[in-house]
């Protein structure tokens, strides 16, 4: 054996890569990704959206329910649609980012 078993951390199977600067590649690219990529998403409706004007009820879910900063994935006050889209999934990212996070640390903390 070498000394390298197959059991350990996760890092030990990604080549030792898991320190700040790889979780900051990560985040770029998540953020990239993120704000550009959206401003290519479809303005076609999605298959929801598809059903509901083909079942006829598409009038009723016009307006969100809930209204808030992010409502319609558009930030709120920002005018230029491309803008306010790539914003609101920078903004988005970065809340699953710090949910999924602090997710982390109580489940950690309730196993320890």
């Amino acid at each position: 054996m070498s000394g390298h078993g197959t059991m350990g951390a996760p890092a030990a199977r990604l080549g030792g890569r898991r320190g700040p600067a790889w979780w900051l590649v990560g985040l770029g690219v998540a953020l990239l990704c993120a704000g550009v990529l959206s401003g290519f998403a479809s303005a076609s409706p999605d298959g929801l959206e598809w059903v509901t004007e083909r079942l006829g009820f598409s009038a009723a879910a016009a307006e969100p329910v809930v209204a808030g900063p992010l409502a319609g994935y558009q930030v709120a006050g920002v005018t230029d649609g491309a803008l306010s889209g790539g914003l609101a999934g920078v903004v988005g990212t970065l809340v699953v980012l710090a949910v999924g996070l602090l997710l982390a640390r109580l489940l950690r903390r309730s196993a320890a």
